[in-house]
């Protein structure tokens, strides 16, 4: 089929307007399994407490493309050489980084295809897409892999302080209105540089990554790990689990689009076939919601109940504390909702359940966000900074929480 090379720009509320630099980027986005991507949540459930937080992969993946560009402009500045091949690796390996996220972003990372996350069958795409190409994909699947010579290309797609972040904190806090998570992300970016091939930020940029770091922490705790959110993927994953378990034991039930294949089939990544890829390419979010609508009247009681609680929004209570939760308190919920509706212990554990969550800001142990000093030393940005409160960044900070059903659920 004959491409379009007709080079278009996109209008982005972050950045204003998108250039598609060439036609590689132009065919890529034009692939169909890259616009899948406008059918998968970049937030998961998280508009049920944000209801601005509708955007999607698709915004997220050009956005970072962008700022990808920004970065490559700025280091040439700075004398750092960035070959033609090597800028095309780097736009192609983070326009692509996300495309094998399922429905619902990480929501349900590991419900659909259990065992492989989405960075393994991002690569599978990119892999595929390389065959299609004949090969120009090759320096992009080394950066994304990690392994191509230059380290600073590597870091800019995958790092503590890479495009792929820049692109979402500041995105993620617009379209949820959460203001604390908003960041400097061209200031990041203009304040890159590379020393003895790594990537470093300079000196006068140390306020930048102070607060991108509290920034990723904020919106952590107040958006991505937010309680009912929280509860709300856990109600998602659970349906599927209710779903397929229904399916094993021979109880009728309809699935929409390609979610009935990954229902049917245990796929592994030993048998992640190009035509199960293919079907992979079919799933979106769009399958998941027309299923859960349509499973608000099944007969099975708690596959029912779980759905309308996530198209009514009429989720679960939920805890959340610092410290291990009562389970003297957990397990009266159980038994009165158990007594109530005359479950079994496996169907009332659907709707009654505790378990933890961590978060950790900073890792001071892998891939350093280092500074570069005006004397030349390199240092920690923990170190670097005369902010004490950086220095905790780096510790994991565990919560407990407890979910169980409203008294009028």
């Amino acid at each position: 089929m004959k491409k379009s090379n007709k080079l278009k720009i996109f209008n982005d509320p972050i950045y204003g307007f998108i250039g598609i630099p060439n036609t590689l980027i132009f065919n890529l986005i034009a692939e169909p399994c890259f616009q899948r991507l406008r059918r998968i949540s970049q937030m998961g459930l998280s508009y049920l407490v944000y209801p601005g937080a509708h955007h999607t992969r698709f915004h997220h993946a050009l956005g970072s493309m962008h700022l990808m560009q920004q970065a490559i402009q700025a280091l040439r500045q700075k004398s750092v050489k960035i070959s033609n091949e090597e800028e095309q690796g780097l736009l192609c390996a983070i326009l692509l980084h996300d495309i094998g996220h399922g429905p619902f972003s990480h929501a349900m990372e590991h419900s659909i295809v259990e065992g492989i996350n989405h960075e393994y069958i991002s690569l599978l795409f990119m892999e595929s897409l390389n065959l299609k190409y004949k090969g120009k994909l090759d320096v992009a699947i080394a950066i994304f892999k990690g392994e191509y010579p230059k380290k600073f290309l590597n870091q800019l797609v995958s790092s503590q302080l890479d495009i792929d972040r820049m692109d979402y904190l500041k995105r993620d806090s617009f379209y949820t209105g959460v203001a604390e998570g908003n960041i400097n992300s061209e200031r990041l970016v203009t304040m890159l540089n590379v020393v003895k091939g790594e990537l470093v930020v300079e000196e006068k940029g140390i306020y930048s990554v102070e607060k991108f770091l509290m920034a990723r922490r904020f919106m952590y705790w107040q958006v991505y790990l937010h309680k009912t959110g929280l509860v709300a993927e856990q109600l998602l994953i659970k349906i599927l689990k209710r779903a397929k378990e229904l399916l094993v034991a021979g109880k009728t039930i309809e699935f929409y689009g390609a979610l009935q294949f990954f229902m049917e089939n245990n796929i592994s990544k030993e048998d992640f076939t190009q035509a199960n890829l293919e079907m992979f390419a079919q799933l979106d979010d769009v399958d998941i919601l027309a299923s859960i609508k349509a499973w608000q009247s099944h007969d099975d009681f708690v596959l029912s109940r779980l759905c309308k609680m996530i198209i009514n929004r009429k989720l679960l209570h939920v805890k959340l504390k610092n410290k291990p939760l009562n389970s003297e308190k957990l397990h009266k919920h159980f038994l009165a909702f158990k007594n109530k509706y005359a479950l079994t212990d496996e169907e009332t554990a659907y709707f009654v359940f505790s378990g933890e969550i961590t978060n950790q800001a900073y890792n001071a142990q892998r891939q350093n966000i280092n500074i570069l000093r005006a004397n030349g030393r390199i240092t920690d940005v923990a170190k670097a900074s005369d902010q004490q409160y950086l220095k905790t960044l780096s510790r994991t900070v565990t919560k407990y929480y407890m979910c169980y059903p409203k008294v009028s659920v």
